[in-house]
């Protein structure tokens, strides 16, 4: 609602902030921390180096995985994006209390991808996922099939395949579906005449309807400034969705980095949305330092 004269219409996006998975992995850490338990997340529970700060002040830390050998006994948090089973079989063996929080829908990827990977093993086939090279969930994919997997991140990769090999190609949950489908035309392509190939689209639904529905929330005001970590995939794809409909949109990872000049004297309405992995509470942070600009 508009306050006075001089304030422009400032609305968070009622649909932005922590999926599923992440908000799940968020509360099993958080409930770890109330028990007044150590819990050490391997690698960083979230992309958003705001919302990993927060926990760290209540007793989380972190721990990337070429230090895995060092954690010993303590208790570790698989995050949302999943782990390859390398990590499960070191940290079992040194004695390490797994807390697995990865999101149910990666972890029935990895189950449908080690399933195909062993059928495709009877017939010389190939396991491709089309994902971000070196993204966590990326590896925790790739470890389903012994790092046999080949990883595409565009159409260019597709050299990569043998197109004389039967395939089967699957995605990352949070890439673009538009992405996605020029991937599995092009490998249609080009695979050799008669050669078995199957495309399944894992795009996780409700990380893939959020595009969409940017791209109306983007449309309707003047200013857009999205919410995201820098490292997160999914917040860069999501805000090009948004400055594809609304060229005054902008990227901040917190209110430290909203500008003054983003917003002209003549602004009437501002949108603040982000990615799945944004906490609600960095937006309405935002929102508050957009409108300390427009206070008397």
């Amino acid at each position: 609602m508009q306050q006075d004269n001089n304030m422009p219409i400032i609305e968070i996006d009622s649909k932005s902030g922590f999926c599923f998975g992440v908000a799940r992995a968020i509360k099993m850490a958080e409930q770890i921390i109330s028990e007044q338990k150590p819990v050490v997340s391997l690698g960083d529970i979230v992309h958003n180096a705001e919302e990993i700060s927060r926990l760290e002040k209540f007793g989380m830390s972190s721990v990337s995985h070429e230090h895995i050998q060092s954690l010993g006994s303590k208790t570790v948090l698989f995050r949302a994006h999943g782990e390859p089973p390398s990590s499960y079989e070191r940290l079992q063996k040194q004695g390490a209390c797994i807390v697995d929080a990865t999101c149910p829908v990666v972890l029935k990827l990895q189950q449908r991808i080690h399933k195909a990977w062993l059928e495709m093993a009877e017939k010389n086939g190939q396991i491709v996922v089309y994902g971000k090279k070196g993204h966590p969930e990326v590896t925790g994919l790739v470890g389903q099939t012994n790092g046999e997997a080949i990883v595409i991140s565009n159409t260019d990769d597709i050299r990569s395949i043998d197109p004389s090999r039967p395939l089967v190609l699957f995605s990352q949950t949070t890439m673009d579906l538009k992405g996605f489908e020029a991937i599995r035309d092009s490998i249609r392509i080009w695979m050799n005449p008669g050669v078995e190939a199957s495309f399944h689209n894992t795009i996780c639904a409700q990380v893939g309807n959020r595009a969409p529905h940017l791209r109306v929330f983007a449309s309707k005001y003047d200013v857009v400034v999205f919410v995201g970590g820098e490292k997160s995939s999914n917040a860069k794809v999501l805000f090009n969705v948004c400055k594809e409909v609304n060229t005054s949109s902008y990227f901040a990872s917190s209110a430290l980095e909203v500008q003054p000049e983003w917003f002209p004297l003549n602004v009437k309405s501002i949108g603040i949305c982000g990615a799945t992995s944004t906490p609600l509470w960095l937006m309405e942070d935002v929102a508050g330092k957009i409108k300390s600009f427009f206070m008397p």
